[in-house]
């Protein structure tokens, strides 16, 4: 199924280039996608709004994707894709028993409209979001590249706002494990060295938007940092945890 609702944005345009070997480095994680599931409940069809290349996406259920970059859809897996963007879903009112949302509603042009239309095509809302003022930040943000924070504080709509937009019940954290396999910013929070890989970063939204005369200089004053130890002098404690809580929230609306 393909319908083309949504013309070429900001948000298309910087999917369709960072889109290709996307899937490589954006691999769903285990952990996030069992929490995800559990939170869709009993639904049996499910609208995934920003699916992108399928990640989180549930086995079992009848899952249509819905995204404005055809790149991304292209390396979906899945049988059921249409073309558009979250503020003007193609479908009919109560269409789906479930919609989910994951890292997506930063990209979203006017975040209050994407949620109403959420809940107008379905009984239960899911959504995983960050909060970019929760505190601690990752190291990247403080020590090396200050602009994603600043650039991430612009885009992304403050954690309380989007609870009470969608009526959220239930807000729950998720801490990063150290081998997080979603190639997302904070994922690499143990593995600095991979900061270093360009495939990484141009997987990363934030990185593909900022200009390489910011991003360039930072990562070799990382590189400089492992080279000599002194990352790890500084980050020893890191090395020690498990898992460490940067903001990132699962909300879940609706019946």
């Amino acid at each position: 199924m393909d319908a083309s609702a949504a013309g070429p944005g900001p948000l298309t345009a910087t999917y369709d280039r960072i889109g290709v070997g996307y899937r490589d480095v954006r691999r769903a994680d285990p952990r996030l996608a069992a929490l995800i599931d559990q939170a869709l409940g009993g639904a049996r069809t499910v609208v995934n709004v920003g699916a992108g290349a399928g990640s989180y996406e549930p086995a079992g259920r009848e899952v249509t994707a819905v995204d404005p970059s055809q790149v991304m859809l292209d390396q979906h897996p899945g049988a059921r894709k249409v073309l558009a963007g979250a503020e003007r879903l193609p479908f009919a009112d109560g269409a789906f028993d479930a919609a989910m949302a994951v890292m997506t509603v930063h990209h979203w042009p006017d975040l209050r409209r994407g949620l109403a239309e959420l809940r107008r095509v379905s009984r239960r809302q899911v959504l995983f979001t960050y909060d970019p003022y929760h505190r601690p930040e990752l190291w990247l943000l403080t020590e090396y590249l200050p602009e994603i924070g600043a650039f991430e504080r612009a885009r992304f709509t403050p954690l309380a706002t989007v609870v009470a937009a969608m009526d959220a019940h239930t807000v729950l954290p998720f801490p990063i494990p150290h081998d997080f396999t979603d190639g997302f910013q904070s994922a690499y929070w143990r593995r600095p060295e991979l900061f270093l890989d360009p495939d990484v970063r141009r997987a990363n939204s934030t990185f593909a938007q900022l200009p390489a005369a910011v991003v360039e200089p930072a990562i070799e004053r990382l590189r400089a940092d492992l080279a000599s130890g002194a990352w790890h002098r500084r980050h020893a404690d890191l090395l020690a945890l498990d898992a460490v809580d940067y903001g990132y929230r699962l909300l879940v609306a609706g019946g």
